[in-house]
């Protein structure tokens, strides 16, 4: 199966203003899971945002980009009570992961060191892979994976994991060309994500948001 495409309703690690009016451009296109970040919009325009989602039936995703443990903690309580399918990213923490454990949502936290805003990953690929098996045996549902942040070889980073876990794992952040979608499908990751990309008309010089989707949707359906 190729990778699914989570469409991310988000520019810069930030969910955008007018989500809910860009999700109701695109509700129609072929795209069965959407996210967007615990920042940028009120908890009640969240609430209704995943609403809208759930009433499409889309799977929903929040990715969470805080690091500290009451911060991530913040993020997973927000993603419980919008009524989100996935968690994404937060550094791993067992509070988390015991709070989110009799929950009808899955818990994909980040693989490897994440700093930074724009978030990066650091690190060595053994050190990085070691600490996602380690957290595969804890239990994790799947992996929040910033392998085009790596600072190093990127794809080599994505391959080890993949080859070296079980569980699903995301590509996310940076996926914004023909090449790396082309990549993408060849490294067979569960699923990716793409939210700037789009808003920066990487896709096509022609047509707004649902216009540079549509163009990847196309691409990668094909």
């Amino acid at each position: 199966m190729k990778p699914k495409l989570i469409t991310m309703l988000t520019y810069n690690d930030e969910t955008v203003q007018d989500a809910i009016d860009i999700f109701d451009q695109c509700s129609d296109l072929p795209c069965d899971y959407w996210g967007f970040k615990d920042i940028g919009l009120s908890t009640q325009e969240m609430k209704r945002l995943v609403n809208k989602m759930n009433d499409y039936g889309k799977n929903t995703v929040l990715e969470v980009v805080s690091l500290t443990e009451q911060e991530c903690m913040n993020g997973a309580k927000l993603a419980v009570d919008c009524g989100f399918d996935y968690l994404m990213g937060t550094i791993y923490y067992s509070s988390i992961s015991n709070f989110l454990k009799d929950k009808p949502i899955k818990y994909f936290p980040f693989c490897g060191n994440v700093s930074g805003h724009p978030s990066v990953i650091t690190g060595t690929i053994q050190d990085i892979v070691e600490g996602g098996e380690n957290l595969e045996k804890l239990g994790v549902d799947g992996f929040d994976l910033l392998a085009y942040r790596y600072i190093g070889d990127c794809e080599e980073l994505a391959r080890s994991i993949l080859r070296s876990v079980k569980v699903p794992v995301v590509i996310a952040g940076s996926i914004d060309s023909y090449q790396r979608l082309d990549k993408v499908e060849e490294l067979n990751p569960w699923a990716f994500t793409m939210g700037s990309a789009l808003f920066n008309k990487k896709f096509t010089d022609k047509g707004e948001f649902r216009d540079q989707l549509k163009q990847v949707l196309e691409y990668i359906l094909d």
